[in-house]
């Protein structure tokens, strides 16, 4: 899975708009967080696995894909 992938699933299911990431973090424009993980792997200069925006966008998107609904699943 590279930064392209997931944003072309999140284009075509998006998250929900507040998610409780973590116990001490939670996000309350899920978009806007999309949005600035996308500009810090654009902007990063080094290696991808490096960059920390990245390591959220994936984590991110685990707990989206493991949260959601059966049907959304079997449609991905």
């Amino acid at each position: 899975m590279n930064p392209e992938e997931i944003k072309r699933y999140f284009d075509n299911t998006p998250p929900p708009l507040q998610v409780d990431w973590k116990p001490w973090a939670k996000i309350t424009d899920s978009q806007l967080f999309l949005k600035s993980c996308y500009t810090g792997i654009r902007t990063f200069n080094g290696p991808l696995e490096m960059c920390p925006a990245w390591w959220h966008l994936k984590d991110f998107y685990l707990l989206i894909k493991r949260t959601a609904p059966e049907e959304q699943k079997t449609e991905v």
